[in-house]
This record gives C-alpha cells, sequence and structure tokens, in this order.
C-alpha cells in the first residue's frame, strides 16, 4: 500500500545544495605545491587523486541520486530522514579524502576512507528502500529498483575492501577504484518512468 506523499522538489534542491558543498570542500582541501618547482607537484599527486576518486564517487551518488527522486511519486517524513542520513554519510567524504590525501598509503585513512563509503551505500540502500514504500509493493518504482544487484555487490565489495586493508592498503584503493568503474556504466533503471512522467 502507497504511503501518503508530498512531492520531492524541495528535498532535490536542498540535496543538490549539499552535494555542491561537498564537493566545494574537497577542493579547498586540496594544497598547491610548497615551491614552483615542477618536482613539487610530485607531492600533491595523491591528494590530486584521491580528490578525483571522491569526485568522480560524489558525481556518481549526485546523479542516481537526482534519478531515484525524480522517479519517485513523492517522498515522506521516513524518507526524508533516509535522505538526511545518506547526507550526512557524503559530508564525511571530504574529511576522509583529506585525509587520505595526505598518507595515501597509511592504515588508518584507507580503512576510514573506505568505511565512509560503506555507510554511504548502505544509507543509499536505506534510502532507496524508503522510496520504495512511499511508492508502494508492486509498483513502477519498485520494479526499477529490483533486487539491486549492483547496489549490493557494491557493498560487498567494500568489505572485502577494508578486510583487504589488513593485508595491503593498495588492496582496498584498488576495489575502490574497481567499485567506481562498476558504477560509471549509468544506472538506467529510472530512466522510462521520468521519460513517462514528462509525457
Amino acid at each position: 500500500m502507497r504511503r501518503f506523499a508530498t512531492r520531492t522538489d524541495r528535498v532535490e534542491a536542498f540535496s543538490d545544495g549539499v552535494f555542491a558543498v561537498i564537493i566545494t570542500i574537497m577542493v579547498l582541501e586540496l594544497r598547491p605545491p610548497p615551491d614552483a618547482g615542477l618536482h613539487s607537484l610530485l607531492l600533491t599527486l595523491p591528494s590530486i587523486a584521491t580528490y578525483a576518486v571522491s569526485f568522480l564517487f560524489i558525481g556518481i551518488y549526485w546523479n542516481n541520486h537526482h534519478h531515484m527522486l525524480r522517479a519517485s511519486e513523492g517522498i515522506d517524513g521516513a524518507a526524508m530522514w533516509a535522505n538526511l542520513n545518506l547526507l550526512f554519510w557524503l559530508s564525511l567524504v571530504p574529511f576522509s579524502t583529506a585525509w587520505l590525501g595526505r598518507n595515501p598509503f597509511a592504515f588508518g585513512p584507507t580503512i576510514l576512507y573506505a568505511t565512509i563509503f560503506l555507510f554511504d551505500g548502505i544509507a543509499y540502500a536505506v534510502l532507496q528502500q524508503t522510496l520504495v514504500a512511499v511508492n508502494g509493493r508492486g509498483t513502477s518504482f519498485s520494479k526499477a529498483v529490483g533486487i539491486d544487484v549492483k547496489g549490493k555487490f557494491s557493498l560487498l565489495l567494500y568489505l572485502i575492501g577494508i578486510a583487504g586493508a589488513f593485508v595491503n592498503t593498495l588492496v582496498t584503493d584498488a576495489i575502490i577504484i574497481a567499485v567506481a568503474v562498476m558504477w560509471l556504466v549509468p544506472d538506467r533503471r529510472f530512466e522510462p518512468m521520468i521519460d513517462i512522467k514528462r509525457r
């Protein structure tokens, strides 16, 4: 049975603002080289690489978040709290990005970075399920979500990545990049529903 729901416009606008702030904070954490020599630029490469990966993840979340909310028939209080929960975990990405960028091979920063992404993924899955409840079981939205194989597989990879850090932090780095590459292929589950709503 479908819950009482309101339109998603304000939640989308607020979320877009938070996504923009997250990216802004991340880029402000980048520090220029200590001197003007090109060789000193090498010192900043770990920070730039970590920023690039984090930027990609935030972009992926923004893209999929946008499509999912557009496809939903509305949003209720539970979904609004689930959305805030997602934004909370995403807002920690700049902190973990800055720490890992300054300590690219250290165990602690690597574990935190992967753990934040794990909780981002869990929070997104929770939001997705609250929106399924809003739209109702058996609806087009619910069918589009399906069993979410890619989402569940991503969570499993994050867990493997966290465990892998105990062997070598490069294992964690490789798995995180693999998840990002996996999500580079756009999630088109909701696009047909958005097209129908536009008509």
